[in-house]
């Protein structure tokens, strides 16, 4: 098999299918970018859904004054019942689930308002109004409903939250952005798929006396083939690295350079995170190039 022949041959099918090809690098480019996004997408959403788990907390609140709870009958909720909840926590039966906790006053928690918010807000909410809060940081996260089990009802305990809800709509809303990019990808795949078909069945018919001069000659079928399969496979790798590229770009400028900048407290995907889906990128644009253009030559040459 000569490799120099073979070449001379693929490159005179790229320059004769010229709009075609460039047609299959932009499908592939845009689908491959796709992929590389959705996968960069799950990463983000498997990194930030960690980072939270390890910090989120439960909340204990206590009844306050202006509580209306079936449990807050007696209003703000007394020494006694404070004491219960600690003695609770501190307990055979939730203390193993505990990693750590902490009791927040109502003065203190008044403070942490008056801080987060400015004067004018803060005026509208007394001492006494405000409710003495129990943080607790579980060692599984997903135990939560063991501490509301434990303190609903519970006379003094107004209310029990997981931080972790509060964070649900933001992973769903990330989950189904990445099934629409999983889906768009598929779709355009397929269309790079039929499209690389297309390109190699018009060049092989462009090249028909070629090819049958080849096979008058005994040439093999792969000697055959394999210029038609170089083609996709170019077309494609070059789609494959604009797609890498756009990845890269797009993490390097959009995500490390503006929104870990913006929201730095969260853990964003990096440039390393991104190198690691190029190969994946390339790989699979290489290989739907190559089965595809395989697939179509031997069809055409059994034609």
């Amino acid at each position: 098999m000569n490799l120099s022949l073979i070449l001379s041959e693929a490159f005179q099918g790229l320059r004769r299918n010229a709009s075609m090809v460039i047609s299959v690098i932009l499908v592939t480019f845009v689908s491959l970018t796709f992929v590389g996004a959705a996968l960069l997408m799950q990463a983000q959403i498997q990194k930030t859904n960690s980072y939270f788990q390890d910090r989120a907390q439960v909340d204990v609140y206590m009844c306050s004054s202006i509580s209306d709870g079936d449990t807050c009958v007696d209003g703000t909720a007394t020494e006694e019942q404070i004491a219960s909840v600690q003695d609770q926590l501190d307990g055979s039966t939730l203390a193993p689930l505990i990693d750590e906790w902490s009791y927040e006053s109502q003065q203190e928690a008044y403070d942490a308002f008056v801080e987060s918010f400015d004067d004018e807000l803060s005026g509208l909410i007394t001492v006494e109004q405000t409710s003495a809060i129990f943080h607790i940081n579980l060692v599984n996260p997903d135990q939560t409903d063991v501490i509301r089990e434990a303190f609903n009802g519970v006379a003094g305990v107004e209310e029990i939250t997981d931080q972790l809800e509060y964070l649900d709509p933001l992973f769903t809303t990330l989950t189904i952005a990445t099934y629409i990019a999983v889906g768009v990808a598929v779709l355009m795949l397929i269309s790079a798929v039929l499209l690389i078909s297309t390109t190699i069945r018009l060049s092989a018919f462009a090249r028909r006396r070629e090819v049958g001069i080849m096979r008058l000659v005994g040439a093999s079928n792969g000697t055959i083939q394999t210029p038609f399969v170089l083609e996709g496979i170019i077309a494609a790798f070059i789609g494959a690295a604009l797609a890498s590229a756009a990845v890269l770009v797009g993490v390097g400028v959009g995500v490390e350079g503006y929104l870990a900048g913006e929201a730095g407290a969260i853990p964003w995907i990096t440039l390393a995170d991104a190198w690691y889906v190029v190969p994946l990128i390339v790989v699979l644009g290489v290989l739907m190039a190559a089965i595809s253009a395989g697939a179509a030559i031997r069809r055409w040459l059994r034609a």
